[in-house]
C-alpha cells in the first residue's frame, strides 16, 4: 500500500509543475483552437474571424483579448486602413501548428470529419507524414516506449503505461 501511495503523492507533485493546465486554459477550448486554425490560415480581421467561424461578436472579442494577453496574438493596427485591427500569430501562436495538426489527424484517423484537403508541402506538393512521438534519434514511439525523468535526466519515474501492450485500433486516414 505505501508504494501506491508513493507512486500517487510523486504523481501529484509533478502534475502541480506540468505544463499542461495553463496551456489548455490559453488555448484548450473550441474557439481558442478555431481562431489558432483561422489564424494559421491567413484570417486577420475581426470580421473575418467572425464570418468564418460563425462565432458571437461577444465570444471572439473574449477570446481574442485573452489570447494577445496570452502571447499567442498580436494585435496592431492595420497598415492598409489605420482604422482596423489586424491580429496576427506570434511565434509562442505559431508553435501551436503541430498541436493543430495533430489534433486534426487524430480526428480524421478516428472518423471526426473529412479527408478532402490534406497539409502538404509548399515545395513538391505531397501530403505531410503523420504526426509522431520521435525519439532522439527519429525511431517512432509508442505510449509503452515512454517515461518520465526529471530535468536532470538522471531520477527515472514510472513508465507512462505500466503494460507493455498496446492498445489495438484500426485507423481511418493516416494523412492531414
Amino acid at each position: 500500500m505505501g508504494r501506491d501511495i508513493d507512486h500517487i503523492d510523486a504523481y501529484k507533485a509533478a502534475a502541480l509543475k506540468c505544463p499542461l493546465p495553463s496551456a489548455i486554459d490559453l488555448v484548450g477550448e473550441k474557439w481558442a483552437f478555431l481562431i489558432v486554425r483561422g489564424a494559421l490560415n491567413g484570417l486577420q480581421h475581426f470580421e473575418e474571424f467572425q464570418a468564418c467561424l460563425g462565432i458571437a461578436r461577444n465570444i471572439l472579442s473574449d477570446r481574442l483579448s485573452k489570447m494577445v494577453a496570452g502571447g499567442v496574438l498580436e494585435r496592431a493596427a492595420d497598415p492598409r486602413d489605420r482604422r482596423k485591427v489586424v491580429y496576427s500569430l506570434t511565434e509562442k501562436g505559431k508553435g501551436l501548428l503541430p498541436v493543430v495538426l495533430a489534433l486534426r489527424q487524430w480526428g480524421l484517423e478516428w472518423g471526426h470529419g473529412s479527408n478532402e484537403f490534406v497539409a502538404a508541402d509548399m515545395r513538391d506538393g505531397k501530403p505531410i507524414r503523420r504526426i509522431c512521438i520521435q525519439a532522439h534519434d527519429g525511431r517512432e514511439l509508442e505510449l509503452h516506449d515512454l517515461m518520465w525523468i526529471d530535468a536532470s535526466g538522471t531520477r527515472y519515474r514510472r513508465p507512462l503505461q505500466p503494460s507493455a501492450q498496446a492498445l489495438p485500433h484500426t485507423p481511418k486516414a493516416a494523412n492531414s
